[in-house]
């Protein structure tokens, strides 16, 4: 079977919910990122194959297609199509794994994956009444969480939980203490910190221009973080003790892109490939403990590849929230200290459609620092599901 490479990744910082890049469209973020994506890169736009995005909302300005909009605004050629891909949390993984398997069938040689999120512009939709001249039907926020339920899922009980609540189920089951959660929350913050000190996340962002100025650094990562602080805040779920929102990944904005590109691309154009992409997997679980999802999603990967988890020299992990990211940890039997070295999701933040690019972005980066022969990016998803996708460094 064709191989298919990681050949270049970028993505902008990460901004908070209201914060820097707020008054940036979603379909402007995406297109920034693969415009920049194909500069950096080098390669004649026309000869792009397609472009898969993820986004999970899907419902302001990135309906219709985000993936196709982004593709015009970004000014590639009208004979460049784009599909966009909704596996909630992982829309962006999902949208690499379609990507690299689009290239190893033979069916493209150039794909530009990625993901976007703008959970500050997500709107606020209001149903259709089903009879006409009936009042407005049900008005729903549609920045994270269920919107229009079915009644027949929420005949189940837990089906329908929060995500704070899924968090305090998985917490609850696990064992995970809340001095826990709180630790791991600061461990992520620290690292964070130290990456962007280091300048280990400089090059793969791109500079968003905002009309309150250029955004360069993600928004997230607070200095000011401590035990004492997280161990003052509150509970979220209404009889919880586990899940605060330090310990909780926050509602963001941000895009990122990758190239995935075939063999025969790589020696055509003089690529140089990153990594290359040796599976991606995904899995169900019950919708109550989604944040185990990446446990599943990754066994049923190493099996497939006939590997282990000891075979990974970094691993990132997407932190939804602390008690689930701990507990998948502890069930994989992982090593902490190659999972999310530069911090994770509840410091850098977590923009739904966009951070499985994210993490692979990310993560191919401390791959090539670390001189890691291996690593894998996985993350949970809501309504019960994991994902899962592992590469190889190129040398």
């Amino acid at each position: 079977m064709p191989e298919a490479f990681v050949v270049g990744g970028v993505r902008t910082p990460i901004g908070r919910y209201g914060g820097t890049l707020s008054q940036v469209r979603p379909d402007d973020l995406a297109a920034l990122v693969i415009s920049e994506l194909v500069a950096r890169v080098g390669v004649e736009p026309s000869s792009i194959d397609d472009i898969v995005f993820g986004d999970a909302n899907q419902a302001g300005e990135d309906n219709r297609n985000v993936a196709r909009m982004a593709a015009l605004l970004a000014g590639l050629p009208v004979s460049v199509p784009g599909i966009t891909v909704n596996r909630l949390c992982a829309s962006g993984l999902s949208a690499v794994h379609i990507a690299s398997a689009m290239v190893k069938s033979g069916e493209a040689d150039l794909v530009i994956a990625g993901g976007v999120e703008s959970m500050s512009r997500a709107p606020w939709v209001l149903a259709k009444p089903e009879k006409a001249f009936a009042r407005p039907g049900e008005i729903v926020d549609t920045s994270i969480g269920w919107r229009f339920t079915n009644p027949r899922l929420a005949e189940h009980e837990k089906w329908t939980f929060s995500m704070p609540e899924t968090a305090e189920e998985v917490g609850v089951q696990e064992g995970v203490t809340r001095d826990e959660a709180d630790a791991f929350a600061l461990r992520s913050h620290t690292r964070a910190l130290a990456a962007a000190a280091g300048g280990r996340f400089a090059d793969e962002i791109v500079t968003v221009t905002t009309p309150r100025g250029a955004v360069t650094t993600d928004e997230g990562p607070r200095a000011d973080s401590s035990i004492e602080v997280l161990g003052g805040l509150r509970p979220v779920v209404r009889g919880g003790s586990l899940v605060t929102a330090g310990n909780a990944s926050p509602l963001n904005d941000g895009a990122a892109a990758v190239l995935i590109a075939s063999e025969a691309a790589v020696t055509k154009l003089g690529l140089e490939p990153r990594v290359r992409v040796l599976g991606g997997s995904s899995a169900g679980v019950a919708p109550e403990v989604m944040g185990l999802g990446p446990v599943p999603a990754v066994e049923k990967l190493l099996e497939r590849l006939n590997l282990s988890t000891s075979d990974f020299g970094a691993i990132e992990l997407n932190e939804a929230f602390a008690t689930q990211a701990i507990a998948c940890i502890r069930r994989l039997g992982l090593d902490e200290s190659i999972v999310n070295a530069d911090g994770g999701a509840i410091a850098l933040g977590h923009p739904l459609g966009a951070s499985g690019t994210r993490i692979l972005v990310t993560l191919v980066g401390r791959m090539e620092r670390e001189a890691a022969d291996r690593g894998i990016a996985t993350m949970c998803v809501g309504v019960g599901q994991g994902a899962a996708l592992a590469v190889e460094r190129v040398r």
